[in-house]
Parts: C-alpha cells; sequence; structure tokens
C-alpha cells in the first residue's frame, strides 16, 4: 500500500509552494516553484479556460521543463502575475537558455472571483513576485492563495494539498484551488464525494451531519459562465517523460471528477498541471499506471482538504456551515 501524505508532509526536495493572500479583495495567486526545472504537461477539461503558456507544454512542441507554474486569481487579469513569477526566477538565472539570456518559462491559469472582494484589484505583477518570494516547504491550505475568494457548489471553496509515498519509492503529490460550479458534497447525505479517498487521519476533519437535512440534486444552478473553474497540479518525483507527464495530468482528472458533481462542465474552465521533477528518462507503463491512479486519489483529496479548511465569507458560508 502507499503511504497518504498531507500538508508540508506531501512535499518532496525541488519543489515548493508559495501564496499571496489579498484578503480585502479576498483574491491571489499561489506559485508551485521548480528553479531547477521539471518536465511539465497540461490537461484542460473544462470549457471555460483562461491560460498562458499551455501550448508549449504539449508533448510534441520544443520546450521540455518548466521553472514555475501559476494558479491565480482575478479572471484573465490575473495572468499578469505571471510576470512576477519571471521576474523572481530571472533574478536567480533560472529559465530556458537563449543568447540573451534565459527566459524563465512559467505556465499559468486562473479562476474567476471578480466582484467577491470589497476592491477591484486583480493579482499582478507585485503578487506573483510575491508569492514566489514566500515558497517554502511549509504550505497553508484553505482561504489562502488562489483559494482566497473561491466557491465550490455554493459553499466555500479553498487551497489544498495532498500525496502518496509508492512502495517503489516515488512520491506524488496534488494541489487543487476549488472554485467550481458542481458541489463538493452530496446534497441529498451532506456527505463530501471524495470522503472515501481521505486517509484516516484526515477523517477527523469531518463534521458532525447528524442534523444534516438534505435535498436531492437536480444539476440546476445559476448561469454562472465563466465564473467556475478547478485548478490541479500533480506533481512527482519519477523521471516522466513528457508525453508520461501528460498522460499522468490526464489520468489525474478522475479525481477532480470523483471529488466534485458535475464536474468538466461547459461553465467551467478545469485544469490539471502535470511537473516531473525526474531527469525525463521515462518510467514505462505499470509505473505510469500506478503514479496516475494515485495522482487521481491525491488530487480527490486535495479537493477534500481544500473544502474541509477554508473559512466561510459573506453570502459564501463554509462546507461545515452548511452541515453541521
Amino acid at each position: 500500500m502507499a503511504e497518504a501524505l498531507w500538508g508540508e508532509a506531501a512535499l518532496f526536495p525541488g519543489l515548493r509552494v508559495g501564496h499571496f493572500t489579498d484578503r480585502e479583495a479576498r483574491t491571489g495567486c499561489t506559485v508551485v516553484l521548480v528553479e531547477e526545472g521539471a518536465v511539465a504537461a497540461a490537461d484542460v477539461r473544462g470549457a471555460a479556460p483562461g491560460t498562458r503558456e499551455t501550448d508549449l507544454l504539449l508533448p510534441e512542441n520544443t520546450v521540455e521543463r518548466v521553472q514555475a507554474v501559476l494558479l491565480t486569481r482575478g479572471s484573465a487579469f490575473g495572468l499578469g502575475a505571471a510576470d512576477g513569477v519571471m521576474d523572481y526566477l530571472r533574478e536567480r538565472g533560472k529559465g530556458f537558455p537563449t543568447p540573451a539570456g534565459v527566459v524563465p518559462i512559467v505556465p499559468a491559469a486562473v479562476l474567476y472571483d471578480l466582484g467577491r472582494g470589497e476592491v477591484f484589484r486583480p493579482p499582478g505583477r507585485e503578487a506573483g513576485y510575491r508569492a514566489a518570494l514566500a515558497a517554502s516547504g511549509a504550505v497553508a491550505e484553505g482561504s489562502v492563495g488562489a483559494g482566497t475568494g473561491a466557491v465550490a457548489g455554493g459553499v466555500k471553496g479553498g487551497f489544498g494539498l495532498a500525496g502518496y509515498r509508492l512502495e517503489e519509492g516515488y512520491r506524488v503529490a496534488a494541489l487543487a484551488a476549488v472554485n467550481s460550479l458542481g458541489r463538493p458534497f452530496d446534497p441529498a447525505t451532506g456527505r463530501l464525494y471524495a470522503e472515501p479517498f481521505l486517509a484516516e487521519a484526515e477523517r477527523a476533519l469531518l463534521p458532525d451531519l447528524s442534523r444534516y437535512r438534505g435535498f436531492p440534486e437536480d444539476y440546476r444552478f445559476p448561469l454562472l459562465l465563466g465564473q467556475n473553474t478547478t485548478l490541479g497540479v500533480v506533481a512527482t518525483d519519477a523521471p516522466l517523460t513528457k508525453a508520461e507527464a501528460k498522460r499522468l495530468a490526464i489520468m489525474a482528472q478522475d479525481g477532480l471528477a470523483r471529488a466534485l458533481r458535475p464536474a468538466h462542465t461547459p461553465l467551467d474552465g478545469d485544469l490539471v498541471f502535470a511537473l516531473a521533477l525526474g531527469e525525463g528518462r521515462g518510467v514505462g507503463p505499470m509505473a505510469l499506471l500506478r503514479l496516475g491512479a494515485y495522482a487521481a486519489d491525491a488530487l480527490a483529496r486535495a479537493i477534500a482538504r481544500a473544502v474541509l479548511l477554508a473559512e466561510g465569507m459573506p453570502g459564501v458560508p463554509a462546507y461545515r456551515e452548511v452541515v453541521g
């Protein structure tokens, strides 16, 4: 059996995470730093994505490695925060080598949070720089960074982290910023859809449902075109090729669908990045199968943790407040 990991224990050498949180604007961003480079890929399943530098992650394209991935809020306005992450990396000489110096490669994706704060202040260059500067192995979860103003199916969304250590020695970590149209819990019972995937110790986070009175799911939602997205990052220390990293991202999307219902809708921009910190020689199909299976489980757990640890905000209660 693989060992379940959560919080900062889910990270591993070479992988750091930093948040920028703006409470007044209820916005922020989260940077996943891999300064020495990681083989990267992405899989987009939602119909309303907002992205930057994702085409270069296709297996047939030239650039193999990235130095960071940015998850940001502020809809398309927030993509500018990637410039600050690039500034941070350029100052440290990290990036793709060119005759005029390094060019940091920072793919990014956005969530919608406009109108949820007291002021209009989407994350920009300074926010991205400060998130990169704050990156470490001590990772806050809940209503922070890209999860600050997130909403998940009518309850407060957030940011979560979970992972596994496989018997083969490889590790896989999943990070999620949850801002979904779909609910993270069954309205009939109040139970999180991802509850079966939680480790025994994580179950202490679950609320008491004895007073919950449910209602049937009918898949009727307000028309929130472009206002919903769940973003994930799955990272491993296994030496995946670019094509294998793409398969890891594809398999990890199943974790999103296990934790949120419905997922990958016409009104979401769901996307999963994959990062492999090894040298890129490849691991073969059987090891990749196991990594992908655990990546999906880890992403489901990360989504559950994001919702469980999120704090309510005006007009949007926390999950615990709704079901407890």
